[in-house]
């Protein structure tokens, strides 16, 4: 790698402008994951469709997203980066128009299609612009910054969306791209520009057969994660066929993409220790964020009776944490080893999720506001340096190829998470109750004594037989309420065992070598 310093390359603009420029298109992309989520009902009764026909809304958005994602080396590479972050924003903030327009569900799902590919390429091909804006040293400040929109914007998309969908209409959650896009296109014509060995790959022809089973392995993938629950996993046969055809094109896809003379995807980055160990934990993380995000609201509206915007609320002070956080955390990466950082960072998230493990039905407000924060604290000591540190030992003309990897393991790591979530919330519900079922008994004392007071209290109102059997109903209700708390809980306390096993991983980066030595800042 003694080449690389003549790669340098500096920016002619301002670095922190073309932060400016490249964030609003970020934030915006990243909103758009889970903006739409709460909306669901709304949209669904407003275009004629069923709660379970509107999923599609998402899941279209996350299966195109998904394809695009690793692609976004070869298209920077093959079309220049600037020409592909104009094109994205474009076609996000037209395909948003679109949606907000939409006036049946397919119009709708065909938007979201293009929104996520759109989006897809939006996020790694501005975070590489702005790896490559700055000098080794000061990366972390500006992955300070990718991470308020990466982190944030998902943690505060649900509470903007279900504010958005009550004051106006689900149809504004789409329009309020339209400005940001239009102007977030004006200042990248402006300010970006492409780096010169960009143009390396110019001339390298279209990997169509890796384009395919790319293509065939994510969106197979994806479907099974998001509709996999609903129809008994792999009791369903289209979910075993579906499951059978991902593993085949992905085996397929890494094989061609091996042989191939001009890959879609350059694998051998994989060969880049920090780059590797960097995947694996930010597929963890995002597993634990996405499904942490997903079960705090059901758990509050579900259990404890909130209305969503209240439950948006709640999670509100996690992403608050996170925002004001990154800025410090990007002042102290260069300054403080990144191992610590880490390590201090999985240890608060597996402490937070530990706290949630201790959740009942009696707790306040700030039983979950405190953990949420303190959540959020430990993202961002685990993001900025996490993201830094697995990009740390590649080159610059690398940088594209990998953030497109990095962030499709981010997405599908939230993916994971988010159906390990509505999996075991299920079967964990069944589970538990299934064992707290068998002391429904007149031998057990503590069910004779919810049972006969309840039964004395009905009866006052009732007859003896329709008072009996609206005690056994409201004993019932109870234990079926006992029993989901129980799947909460579990889930957090896995989150917390599973942060705790990124810690040894931390402990096999090499060091960052702008830190021994900043004669080889290029890397």
């Amino acid at each position: 790698m003694s080449d690389l310093p003549k790669q340098e390359w500096h920016p002619r603009h301002n670095p922190w402008l073309i932060t400016l420029t490249v964030m609003m298109a970020v934030f915006m992309e990243v909103l758009d994951t889970s903006i739409a989520n709460i909306a669901l009902p709304h949209i669904a009764g407003s275009l004629s469709a069923t709660p379970e026909e509107a999923t599609w809304v998402l899941t279209s958005y996350l299966i195109s997203n998904a394809i695009v994602l690793p692609m976004t080396g070869w298209l920077g590479n093959h079309f220049g980066r600037k020409r592909v972050l104009l094109t994205c924003i474009v076609l996000f903030t037209f395909a948003s128009g679109l949606c907000g327009l939409a006036w049946d569900l397919p119009t709708l799902i065909m938007a979201r299609i293009l929104q996520g590919f759109g989006g897809g390429a939006m996020v790694p091909i501005a975070q590489s612009i702005m790896l490559e804006s700055f000098p080794a040293q000061k990366r972390g400040a500006a992955m300070a910054v990718f991470a308020q929109g990466v982190v944030v914007a998902p943690i505060l998309g649900p509470t903007l969306g279900g504010w958005i969908t009550d004051s106006y209409s689900w149809r504004w959650i789409f329009y309020i791209n339209l400005p940001v896009g239009i102007f977030a296109v004006l200042m990248a014509k402006w300010l970006v520009e492409d780096p010169p060995y960009i143009k390396r790959n110019v001339e390298a022809t279209i990997d169509y057969i890796g384009f395919g089973l790319l293509a065939v392995w994510l969106a197979t993938m994806q479907i099974v994660l998001d509709k996999g629950q609903e129809a008994d996993w792999f009791g369903a046969e289209w979910v075993r066929w579906f499951t059978a055809i991902s593993a085949g094109s992905f085996f397929a896809f890494i094989w061609w993409e091996f042989k191939s003379d001009h890959p879609l995807v350059d694998l051998r980055v994989f060969k880049n220790r920090n780059f590797a160990i960097g995947l694996l934990l930010m597929t963890s993380l995002a597993a634990i964020l996405y499904g942490t995000t997903a079960q705090l609201p059901l758990f509050l509206q579900t259990l404890m009776g909130y209305p969503a915007l209240q439950s948006g609320y709640a999670m509100s002070p996690r992403g608050i944490a996170a925002f004001v956080t990154t800025f410090f955390v990007g002042r102290l990466v260069g300054k403080m080893r990144a191992r610590w950082m880490l390590c201090f960072g999985f240890t608060m998230l597996a402490y937070s999720s530990f706290l949630l493990a201790n959740i009942n039905l009696q707790v306040g407000m700030v039983n979950v506001i405190w953990p949420s924060i303190i959540n959020g604290i430990a993202i961002s000591f685990i993001f900025v340096p996490l993201t830094t540190t697995t990009m740390s030992q590649l080159g610059q003309a690398q940088i594209g190829n990998a953030s497109g990897l990095y962030n499709l393991m981010r997405n599908l790591g939230g993916s994971i998470g988010i159906a390990f979530v509505t999996t075991m919330l299920a079967r964990g519900a069944q589970t538990h109750q299934a064992l707290m079922v068998g002391h429904l008994t007149a031998t057990d004392p503590a069910f004779t004594r919810r049972f006969d007071a309840a039964k004395n209290l009905l009866s006052h109102h009732n007859d003896p037989a329709s008072a009996t059997m609206q005690a056994y109903a409201a004993v019932y209700s109870l234990l079926d309420q006992q029993a989901h708390l129980w799947a909460f809980v579990d889930n957090f306390f896995l989150f917390g065992i599973l942060a705790l096993a990124g810690i040894p991983l931390v402990f096999l980066f090499k060091r960052p070598k702008y830190l021994k030595a900043p004669a080889a800042a290029a890397h």
